[in-house]
């Protein structure tokens, strides 16, 4: 499956993974041009091949953020590239020239670095700390079992240091983290297994205790695993976790993907950590699909710099929402909006029972192009008034739940939010069809603003 990456103010980076009918085809960075006045909007002005295949570039982080700006030669002019499946990173050189990402020094870390030097594999999220360093999260062992540890980078050689977390505190599973210094914490969540999921989601390995369901809590200078909450049923398969952006909150919401559920986490009188349903979508009775109900599938979420708004996306019925979070305990939905998913109107799928719709969704036609798949990766721009959205969620979950996605390839959308009441309204002038790549369909998934977006930062 090709893969792609997008990037930027005026451009943005999204990691791209090529579809399944051409493995021959490495994953790829693509740069795409998002500033209107420009002759090439719309447009993938570049295309930065990984130098291997079957990487599955997944998400992305930065060599270095605000908690470093007080250090005036630490510059953001390097992406950090994990590979969810080869455990291979990447580091791509986005300063020398911004439209025309390279590969730093042709380097990459191979996998047998964090295999033998940290005992882990599958990198998924990467953030950079006030330290200089860049600490990656992990999904699994070298076997393919599940792992939640953490590899640390050397910030200027971009050489494996080794683990973060010490000797035996490694999670049972991992995915994404949040760490917020002033409250010395770092929460990371639970995905699973990488064995499990490689070939496709099957509910009987969430029985089986494939999947996670746990928040787990770590001591920011001690680097060891404090606490751990269960999630129950109703958080299984907690992915993408965001504290506040504010650095003296001691709050955050964490989106479960399998009950579609938002919890919020927060820091109790007593000084430990707890956790709160805030948000259930509820499931819809269905025919023609595999399971009798189809939940939503929460698949990522953000936050508004001004910790005003939450957004996320149903990937499988097919909507973004915006929620008011100004009651921090009681969010409030304030936008919606639809684009694709797997209820249409003209669908296989049959909605028996809806508590929340009157009738199935319209396909959602852009530019001559149907929407293929559901919203699933999301990007802020940091005046909170760009909203884009990605529909490749991953690639062996693609084809198993949006074949048509596989075969025509995802698109890059734009979303126009009303910041002062909230609203969500779909920009009929942007598309990005990566469907019409030059090497065939692409499965866009991740997006990052070089000039930084909602979810890069983090305050000390």
């Amino acid at each position: 499956h090709y893969k792609g990456a997008v990037t930027s103010a005026l451009e943005t980076h999204c990691q791209t993974v090529l579809t399944e009918h051409d493995l021959a085809k490495p994953d790829y960075l693509a740069t795409v041009d998002i500033n209107p006045q420009s002759p090439n909007f719309c447009k993938v002005i570049h295309r930065l091949p990984m130098p291997n295949l079957k990487d599955e570039l997944h998400h992305s982080g930065w060599n270095a953020c605000s908690s470093c700006y007080d250090d005036p030669s630490k510059r953001r002019n390097r992406l950090i590239l994990p590979s969810l499946i080869s455990s291979r990173i990447y580091v791509v050189d986005v300063g020398t020239d911004p439209r025309a990402p390279r590969l730093h020094k042709v380097h990459f870390i191979e996998p047998i670095d964090l295999f033998w030097k940290c005992g882990l594999a599958n990198p998924h999220t990467s953030h950079c700390l006030g330290s200089g360093q860049i600490m990656i999260s992990t999904m699994g062992d070298p076997s393919g079992n599940g792992k939640g540890g953490f590899v640390l980078l050397d910030g200027k050689t971009f050489e494996v240091i080794g683990n973060w977390e010490k000797p035996g505190e490694a999670a049972p599973f991992g995915y994404d983290f949040w760490y917020q210094p002033r409250h010395n914490v770092m929460i990371s969540t639970e995905w699973g297994a990488p064995k499990a999921l490689g070939n496709g989601f099957n509910p009987a390995d969430v029985k089986t205790g494939h999947y996670g369901q746990r928040l787990h809590v770590w001591d920011w200078t001690t680097h060891k695993r404090i606490q751990t909450l269960d999630l129950g049923e109703e958080g299984a398969i907690p992915l993408e976790i965001r504290f506040l952006h504010n650095p003296a909150a001691a709050e955050g919401f964490v989106g479960c993907a399998l009950q579609s559920t938002i919890f919020r986490f927060y820091k109790t009188p007593k000084r430990d950590w707890a956790a709160e349903k805030v948000i259930q979508i509820p499931s819809k009775k269905v025919e023609g699909w595999a399971l009798p109900e189809m939940p939503g599938l929460i698949t990522d979420i953000l936050i508004s710099l001004d910790d005003r708004f939450l957004y996320f996306s149903n990937w499988l019925h097919g909507d973004i929402r915006q929620y008011d979070i100004t009651d921090r305990r009681n969010p409030r939905m304030v936008g919606q909006i639809f684009l694709g998913g797997s209820i249409l109107k003209d669908g296989p799928v049959k909605v028996l029972e809806d508590k929340e719709l009157n009738s199935q969704p319209t396909p959602r036609i852009l530019k001559g192009k149907r929407v293929q798949g559901g919203p699933q990766m999301l990007q802020l721009s940091l005046d909170g008034r760009r909203l884009y959205v990605t529909t490749s969620l991953y690639s062996a979950w693609d084809k198993q739940f949006y074949p048509d996605l596989v075969k025509e390839g995802s698109v890059m959308m734009q979303i126009d939010v009303d910041t002062d009441k909230g609203g969500l309204k779909l920009n009929k002038n942007f598309l990005v069809d990566f469907g019409a790549e030059p090497d065939g369909p692409a499965l866009a998934h991740e997006l990052r603003y070089p000039g930084g977006d909602c979810t890069s930062d983090i305050w000390l």
